[in-house]
């Protein structure tokens, strides 16, 4: 078994956020259609807008995703147990989706929790590559 071939597992967790990641612009999109906004004027910060919470949901998953792709190639790079390093990034993909609901239900508190949760996940893959 060649080296990438032994982490096949972790190309559906990398696809599944790169799917939420245009479902995210495609809310953001549509949202904006139907509230007639002008594209690359300012928004106004009012999390009681739909418009407003879709966009920094795309906002905050651009921040992290960088971080979720270089830990998860220092794991793959560092030969790290694939178990683990699996079980950390969906762990990551599943936070961002929830996340992501939570957003757009604007359940703020959960959204926080779910949020540091993801952060977790994260610090979890640095470990993994690390020490497994």
């Amino acid at each position: 078994m060649s080296f990438f071939e032994q982490f096949q597992p972790l190309v559906l967790p990398v696809g599944v956020i790169a799917l939420l990641m245009l479902i995210q612009v495609l809310v953001v999109d549509v949202l904006g259609i139907r509230a007639k906004h002008v594209p690359g004027t300012p928004m106004e910060a009012n999390h009681g807008s739909p418009i407003f919470r879709a966009s920094r949901t795309v906002a905050n998953t651009n921040e992290t995703i960088a971080v979720f792709i270089l830990a998860v190639m220092f794991c793959v790079l560092a030969q790290a147990s694939l178990f683990y390093t699996v079980y950390a990034a969906w762990g990551f993909v599943v936070s961002r989706i929830l996340y992501a609901i939570c957003y757009y239900s604007n359940l703020k508190l959960l959204r926080s929790v779910v949020f540091g949760i993801s952060l977790l996940f994260l610090f979890a893959l640095l470990v993994i590559g690390m020490f497994w």
